[in-house]
C-alpha cells in the first residue's frame, strides 16, 4: 500500500451509502477510532460552523487515516488555502459550502485536484502516503484518484444549475445543504416540503446523468431519511456529535429520573 485507500469513495463507487458524523465538539483524534466504532464510513470534520482550527482538525484527519474511517473538511469558505492546506494536511476529501454555479464548481476542482484536472500545488510526504516519497507523477495520480471532491448545493440557483455542476470533471459528489436550501426558499425547517422533494429529485437525476453521487445533510427525522434515501441519496451527513452526545445523555437522565424508590 502506497497511499491510504478511501474507503468512501469506495463504498459509494459500489452503489452503497456512505454515512457521516458531523463532527462540531470533538478536538481528540480519539474520535476518528471512535466514529469507526460506531460504524460510520466518514467524518465530517466541519470548520463552517465549528471552533475547530487548522491544527486540530489536521490532527484528526491524520488519525483517522489507518482506521479506515474517510476524513472530509467542509472548508469555511471557497479559498484556495482552505482546501490546500487541509488536503495537504491528511484529507481525503474537501466539501466547499455555498457552491452557486458551473465556475465556482470548476474552481474548486481546481484548487483539490492536480494537473491535468486542476491546479493544486505539489507538496511532498503527507500523512495521506505514511509520509514515504512517493514519486512526484505517482503521486499525483494516486492522491487524484483518492481525493474526494464534495460541492454544497444550498439555494434555489445552484439546484437549478445542478446538471450543469454535476457535469464539471472532477467533482464527485453533490451534496445538498438541506438546512441553508429550506432557508432561502422561504420555507425554514421544513424538511419534508415538496420544494426539497423537487430540489432532491433534481439532484439525484443530475447525478445520475453524469456519474456523480448525491448527497444529503440536515435531515434526521427516521422518516424522511428513508424516504430520501430511497429516492436515490447515497452520501449520507446523519448528524453530529454534539447531537449524539446530548440525545444519549437526555435518555439517560431520563431514565434515571423516572425511576421510583
Amino acid at each position: 500500500m502506497t497511499i491510504y485507500p478511501n474507503h468512501t469513495k469506495r463504498q459509494l463507487a459500489e452503489g452503497k451509502i456512505a454515512i457521516g458524523m458531523g463532527l462540531h465538539q470533538s478536538r481528540l483524534v480519539d474520535i476518528a477510532a471512535i466514529g469507526k466504532t460506531c460504524g460510520f464510513d466518514w467524518l465530517f470534520i466541519d470548520m463552517e460552523h465549528s471552533g475547530l482550527d487548522l491544527g486540530v482538525a489536521t490532527q484528526i484527519a491524520s488519525a483517522a487515516l489507518p482506521v479506515a474511517i474517510t476524513p472530509i473538511v467542509r472548508v469555511p469558505g471557497k479559498e484556495h488555502h482552505h482546501a490546500s492546506r487541509m488536503l495537504d494536511g491528511g484529507a481525503q476529501g474537501v466539501v466547499v459550502p455555498h457552491v452557486d454555479t458551473i465556475e465556482e464548481a470548476r474552481r474548486v476542482v481546481s484548487y483539490c485536484k492536480y494537473p491535468p484536472l486542476g491546479h493544486r500545488s505539489l507538496y511532498g510526504q503527507q500523512p495521506q502516503f505514511g509520509f514515504r516519497n512517493v514519486p512526484i507523477a505517482d503521486a499525483m495520480q494516486m492522491a487524484n484518484d483518492e481525493t474526494l471532491v464534495v460541492i454544497m448545493l444550498e439555494s434555489p440557483e445552484a439546484i437549478a444549475q445542478a446538471d450543469e455542476m454535476a457535469a464539471v470533471p472532477g467533482v464527485d459528489v453533490l451534496l445538498i445543504g438541506t438546512n441553508d436550501f429550506c432557508a432561502e426558499s422561504g420555507i425554514p425547517g421544513q424538511y419534508g416540503h415538496a420544494k426539497v422533494e423537487d430540489a432532491y429529485a433534481c439532484v439525484i437525476a443530475a447525478c445520475r446523468k453524469h456519474g456523480k453521487t448525491p448527497g444529503m445533510g440536515g435531515v434526521v427525522d427516521h422518516v424522511l431519511l428513508e424516504k430520501y434515501i430511497g429516492l436515490g441519496m447515497r452520501f449520507i451527513l446523519s448528524g453530529n456529535d454534539i447531537g449524539f452526545l446530548m440525545a444519549g445523555a437526555r435518555q439517560r437522565a431520563d431514565y434515571l429520573h423516572g425511576l421510583s424508590y
